[in-house]
C-alpha cells in the first residue's frame, strides 16, 4: 500500500462512489462498518484485499491502514464504532454477512442525524446486538510475501482464466509445486485452488458489477462452463450471478 493517511475518527455518512472511484490509504482511531447498498466494494490493507456486494458488510477495526475502491455506482455507508463498542473482537478486516433488519440498521444510522440522542442510542444497541450474530464470509484475498509466490500470484490476477496447473505455474516462476503447495498453505493459510477459486469470485463480483454478461464473466474468470459458475457464485453468495447482476 501507498503512505497511509491519518484521519482519526471513522466518519459517519453515506455517500456515493462512481465506477472506478477511490477512497486513498488512510486509517481511523475507531472502528469501521462499510457496506455498498449498491455496487461492489473492495478494500485492500497490507494484508490482502476484501470485496463485497450488498449482501455483505466490511469490518474494518481501528488502526487498521485501508483503501477504497468502488466497482459500479457504489452507494457507499460509512459507520464509525467506538473503540470500547467492540461487537467482533477481531485483529483484521472481515466481511460478513448482511441480513435485512442489519441493512436497515446500517442505512438508518449512516442517513440519520449524528448524535447522541435516545433514539440513536437504541439503533445503536440492537446494531451491535446484530453484528455480533453476523456470519463471517471467506471473502479475503490474502497477499503472499514470498517473491516466487508473490509471482505466481500475480501472474493469476492479470489472468484469472489461467487454468494452468501449479506445476505449470511453477516452472515458469523456478519453483517446485510442492514448494508452493507448502507456501500456499503456510503463508495464505489456504489450498491453491481455494485462493484461485477466490481470485475468482473477486473479479467476478467486479465484472458484475460493471454490467458484464454472466457468461462472458464465467469465460473471463476461467470457469469450464457458465453452469459450473453459477453454481460456485451461488453456494458462495446464497443466489445466483444474475440476480447479483440484475
Amino acid at each position: 500500500m501507498t503512505e497511509v493517511r491519518h484521519a482519526p475518527l471513522a466518519p459517519t455518512r453515506t455517500q456515493r462512489l462512481p465506477p472506478g472511484g477511490e477512497i486513498d490509504a488512510h486509517r481511523h482511531d475507531d472502528h469501521q462498518i462499510v457496506y455498498a447498498g449498491r455496487g461492489v466494494l473492495a478494500v485492500t490493507t497490507s494484508a490482502g484485499s476484501w470485496v463485497a456486494p450488498a449482501t455483505r458488510a466490511l469490518w474494518i477495526p481501528a488502526g487498521t491502514g485501508h483503501a477504497h475502491q468502488a466497482h459500479g455506482d457504489v452507494e457507499l455507508h460509512l459507520l464509525g464504532l467506538p473503540r470500547r463498542e467492540d461487537p467482533l473482537r477481531l485483529d483484521g478486516p472481515a466481511v460478513l454477512a448482511v441480513s435485512p433488519l442489519l441493512r436497515e440498521l446500517i442505512i438508518t444510522c449512516t442517513r440519520g442525524e449524528d448524535d447522541d440522542g435516545p433514539e440513536q442510542k437504541r439503533l445503536r444497541a440492537v446494531l451491535l446486538d446484530q453484528l455480533r450474530i453476523s456470519v463471517q464470509q471467506p471473502l479475503h484475498l490474502p497477499t503472499p510475501s514470498s517473491p516466487v509466490l508473490r509471482t505466481v500470484c500475480d501472474r493469476l490476477r492479470i489472468d484469472p482464466s489461467d487454468n494452468r496447473t501449479l506445476a505449470e505455474l511453477g516452472r515458469e516462476a523456478g519453483a517446485s509445486a510442492r514448494t508452493l503447495s507448502r507456501l500456499f498453505s503456510k503463508e495464505l493459510g489456504m489450498t491453491f485452488p481455494q485462493w484461485r477459486t477466490q481470485l475468482r469470485l473477486h473479479r467476478a463480483l467486479v465484472l458484475l458489477a460493471e454490467q458484464t454478461p454472466v457468461t462472458k464473466v464465467a469465460h473471463q474468470c476461467g470457469w469450464s462452463s457458465t453452469s459450473a459458475f453459477i453454481d460456485v457464485f451461488r453456494r458462495a453468495f446464497g443466489h445466483t450471478p444474475g440476480k447479483h447482476s440484475g
